[in-house]
């Protein structure tokens, strides 16, 4: 599939969550104006932290489309990085609301009463229904083009169905056998999902920015591809980072020193385009260096 094929495609899944979100967002408004329930106001938390994920990927997506400029020879992509910590911090003050409120409630001894709760049973259960559509979709793009952005927004959704189902279960508990207090455990359940989930993203943004290697299995996985790829006797100084969806693989292989230039250039293209087969969100750079041959004694030491 063709580079702008997959941009049309990735563009496609970000658009489509980002009006998901917004969809999702109004609606969950609606339904806490109507019900007053901590669970609805947390999944509308969770929407509200979906809009700001999608639009940040939408924005990813269509930023990471952009050449390399004089400014930035290595692209654009760690404003996905910055962008996500921001996120993160958004996201914590926003469960720490949630579980005070919920926490206060609950000491109250009388949890206010929750009202209008067909209304909103029947947000969340379009809310599970717009999330498995908006899954589906990105899957089939992720799939079709192997974009890392999509693929985590995909996860992200996925794992947003279980503040639904809890919000469904807190009013159907509330209004058939008058249990509001289940609300506000509810609420600080998801509280606490919004919380980890949130540390999870600071973590991944804060390695990319401190450029801490790549995942070990995409590590293994390039030594494998150079350790077997023929005409290649050694190589070494494997190193990798990470920033935003593209990770940055720096290498030296050992060729054999009598070979031509152009044979030789041959070997590294190979290589380098055996290693973006197998990760396809990749900037590949390969060091070529006869076998055999030593350092010189003015070239910095390794660290």
């Amino acid at each position: 599939m063709s580079r702008p094929e997959n941009t049309r495609l990735n563009l496609s899944a970000g658009a489509a969550s980002a009006l998901v979100a917004v969809m999702l967002v109004a609606l969950k408004l609606w339904a806490l104006g109507e019900t007053q329930a901590l669970s609805v106001a947390a999944s509308l938390a969770d929407s509200a932290m979906d809009l700001m994920v999608s639009l940040g990927a939408l924005a990813a997506i269509w930023y990471a489309s952009r050449p390399a400029d004089e400014d930035h020879a290595f692209g654009h992509s760690s404003a996905e990085d910055l962008a996500a910590l921001g996120q993160s911090l958004f996201i914590l003050v926003s469960a720490g609301i949630i579980a005070w409120a919920a926490v206060a409630r609950l000491l109250s001894g009388e949890p206010a009463p929750i009202m209008s709760h067909e209304s909103g049973i029947f947000v969340m259960v379009v809310s599970i229904v717009l999330t498995l559509a908006l899954v589906l979709w990105q899957r089939h793009v992720a799939t079709r083009t192997g974009s890392a952005v999509v693929k985590a927004d995909s996860l992200h959704y996925l794992g947003d169905l279980i503040p639904n189902i809890g919000a469904i279960l807190s009013l159907w508990a509330a209004a058939w056998f008058g249990m509001e207090q289940i609300d506000s455990v509810v609420a600080i359940g998801a509280a606490i999902m919004l919380a980890v989930g949130a540390l999870r993203i600071f973590k991944t943004a804060w390695d990319a920015l401190m450029d801490r290697a790549a995942d070990p299995a995409v590590i293994e996985g390039v030594e494998a591809i150079a350790r077997d790829h023929p005409g290649i006797h050694g190589f070494h100084d494997l190193k990798t980072r990470r920033a935003g969806s593209i990770t940055f693989i720096n290498l030296h292989i050992e060729l054999d020193g009598t070979q031509t230039l152009d044979e030789a250039h041959a070997i590294g293209a190979s290589l380098r385009r055996a290693i973006l087969r197998a990760f396809p969100n990749t900037d590949v750079l390969i060091h070529k260096d006869p076998v055999g041959v030593e350092t010189h004694p003015d070239d910095p030491q390794k660290a």
